[in-house]
Parts: C-alpha cells; structure tokens; sequence
C-alpha cells in the first residue's frame, strides 16, 4: 500500500465556466474536492505539480492529504480532464472518502523471474492480456502494484488471478471465474517457413525450365528430322 502523498490548492471563491477560465488564465488548474457528505470544495492547483503526480504511475490509485489554506482534505483523485490540443491538464475531480468507502481501481501488474522461466529460455514469448488489473478496496488499501511470479513456467502455461496474492480486503471485480493475466505462447517461426516455401518453389521452377530445354526440339532440330525422313522415303 502507497503512502499517502501531501498535496496543496488554492480556494476558488466562485464556481462554473467563467470561474474556471479565469483560474487557467491565472496559472492555476481549476478543480474540485467533494464527497464523505460534505459541501464541495471549490480548488485550484499549480499545474505543474499535478503534471509531477500525473506523470508518476498509478495516480487514480494514489491517496492524498490536500492542504486547502489550512484546512486538510483525505482525498483519491476521481477525474482528469485533459486539453484536447495541449494536452495540458484543465481540470481535475478529488473525492473524500470515510472508512467504510470502497472503490474500483486498475493497479499494475509487474511480472518477476522472466529468466527462471524455461518457456521464455527456450524462446517462448510473454503474452500479456492484463496489464492492469481492476481492484475493489479501501482507497487506504490500494496496492502500488501487483507481482505475477514467472518461475518454472513452461511454454503454454498461463498465469490467472489465483495466482497472485491480493493484500487483505482486496479483491478483483470479476469473480465468476479465474481469468487470465498472461500465458507463456510458442515462438512464432511463420517468416522462417514462407522463406522455407519460396525456396522451394524457386527449385521447382529451375528443374521445370531444365526439363523442357530437355525434351523441346528447337527449330533447326524439327527441320533437320524433316529432311531425315524424306531422304528415307526416296
């Protein structure tokens, strides 16, 4: 589980759009604090510290303490609203939440020990099918991320959620079955055998230009049998 990361705003007397173009034209990232049955808090940020913990990996899944002039928020980001052009951040959604408050979160998957893997030795490839994997938790219970032991794993061998070991309290969404994280898939030789092919009909080309240089009687050749079989008939 990540410690909870400190994080400060700035008050934003009004709401709405004109509120919050005038807080981007200042600097600031408009935004907003709400939930844990508590009137909203109106907010801006300095973007470039929102882009520092944008930037890091797991930022919907980071707990963090917001210091709003004063006064102390325990927040889980909700929403990230992104310039389409810049790609900039214009505004972003924190929720506070209580302990009874559980949410869904994608965390990562890290996958350990790829050389203790004979599958992958021997040349097999690791096919990944999730690589995050949809949590429902307590935002203090977040995981930073998920490991998925590669050891023994021969090729045609899978890795499924039973396989990983889950903090205490923690579980997927999906729990009708034991779905698939990645599998250990055989070498992909296809380029090898249309190489192996056109080699092959390259061959067969050859010997059937040889066997008809062969068996062909050229012209001089006809004409010569022609003459041949006249002089035998006189």
């Amino acid at each position: 589980m990540a410690e909870a990361l400190d994080f400060s705003a700035k008050v934003r007397n009004r709401a709405g759009k004109g509120a919050a173009r005038a807080a981007r034209r200042d600097g600031r990232v408009p935004g907003v604090i709400y939930g844990n049955k508590q009137d909203p808090v109106m907010i801006t940020v300095d973007p470039i510290e929102l882009l520092k913990q944008v930037s890091a990996s797991g930022f919907f899944g980071r707990v963090y303490n917001i210091d709003v002039e004063g006064t102390a928020h325990r927040v889980l980001p909700r929403d990230l609203q992104l310039d389409p052009v810049t790609d900039q951040p214009i505004h972003v959604d924190f929720m506070r939440f209580s302990a009874q408050t559980r949410v869904n979160v994608d965390v990562v998957v890290n996958f350990l020990n790829e050389e203790d893997s004979p599958g992958l030795r021997l040349g097999g490839v690791l096919n990944v099918v999730r690589h995050a994997i949809e949590l429902l938790c307590r935002p203090d219970n977040i995981p930073e991320s998920l490991e998925a032991d590669l050891t023994g794993l021969e090729i045609g061998d899978g890795i499924h959620i039973s396989d990983i070991k889950l903090p205490e309290g923690v579980e997927p969404t999906i729990t009708d079955r034991d779905f698939t994280v990645a599998t250990i898939a055989a070498p992909t030789i296809v380029e090898e055998e249309e190489a192996e092919d056109e080699d092959l009909e390259g061959e067969e080309g050859l010997e059937g230009e040889e066997g008809v240089e062969e068996g062909q009687a050229g012209p001089e050749d006809s004409q010569g049998d022609a003459e041949k079989s006249s002089e035998q008939e006189d």
